[in-house]
């Protein structure tokens, strides 16, 4: 403590000891120490076995089509009226509360824990680490979503009514043209990435922040590319687009949108603010 510390008054004085704690406590999750926890999460998850992260990839995929799920069922139920797509969206984060509390492997989230180590220690042996666990979670997820769509389109697993509430809100996405898709990619992909960054903080909020977070994505009409992969697959196996329009309509320009945002906007902005303090 420095001198001028020891002279300052105690302002907490009149606090209970369990205030103090608390307070002391949050005082810990500085900047840095935030940075740290998420970055020791990214070395777990960069050398989990393959096997792992596919299933956990694979469940997260199945998970996060349930913000289509969601989203489409309050469409059909909702009267058709100026208000609807503010309360339709909420369905959009009941996927991603799944796979987010589920701690299931999402490609998006690992735009910013798997690339902290990276940005640390900028080696072959993490690049590499970095483009397996990258190409297996995104691969995985794009199985999960793909298993959603043919569940809804060939198995009847939901009614017609019910698939018909996730192809109306589907084309809203689709009507994008790369460009568009492209940038509206970089605020999804900059969401997520703060979600995860907030999550250490969070406490017993983590439910208010994921909601908060991904009903943004949602009301901003923003590209989420496991989400709305989804929502893609549901029309290319209806046939209502082509092979050509999936690749480099959406899941092309959604990637590299997501990446940018969640990598180059947000996990190195993260790391510029605490590598003097690290």
């Amino acid at each position: 403590m420095t001198q001028a510390e020891s002279l300052a008054p105690d302002k907490t004085s009149g606090l209970s000891r369990d205030e103090k704690e608390d307070i002391e406590e949050r005082r810990k999750l500085r900047a840095p120490l935030v940075y740290e926890i998420i970055r020791a999460e990214g070395e777990e998850e960069l050398t989990r076995p393959l096997a792992s992260l596919w299933w956990s990839g694979l469940a997260a995929g199945l998970g996060i089509s349930f913000s289509v799920v969601g989203e489409g069922i309050l469409h059909r139920h909702l009267p058709d009226t100026p208000w609807r797509p503010l309360v339709e969206n909420f369905g959009y984060c009941f996927g991603f509360l799944i796979v987010v509390l589920g701690r299931l492997q999402l490609f998006t989230e690992n735009t910013l824990t798997a690339v902290l180590p990276l940005a640390k220690q900028t080696t072959c042996r993490n690049f590499l680490l970095t483009a397996r666990l990258w190409g297996v979670v995104f691969a995985a997820n794009m199985a999960g979503t793909m298993l959603f769509a043919i569940s809804a389109v060939f198995v009847g697993l939901y009614s017609s009514d019910q698939v018909a509430g996730f192809m109306e809100v589907s084309h809203h996405l689709m009507a994008k043209t790369p460009a568009e898709m492209l940038w509206h990619a970089l605020p999804a992909g900059f969401l997520v990435a703060a979600m995860v960054w907030m999550m250490p903080s969070a406490e017993g909020s983590k439910f208010w922040i994921i909601v908060a977070a991904t009903y943004l994505i949602a009301i901003g009409d923003f590209a989420h590319v496991i989400a709305g992969s989804a929502e893609a697959f549901l029309l290319l196996l209806s046939g209502e687009i082509g092979l050509g329009q999936t690749l480099f309509g959406f899941l092309l320009p959604a990637f590299v949108g997501n990446v940018l945002g969640g990598t180059i906007l947000f996990a190195l902005l993260a790391y510029a603010q605490v590598k003097e303090e690290l």
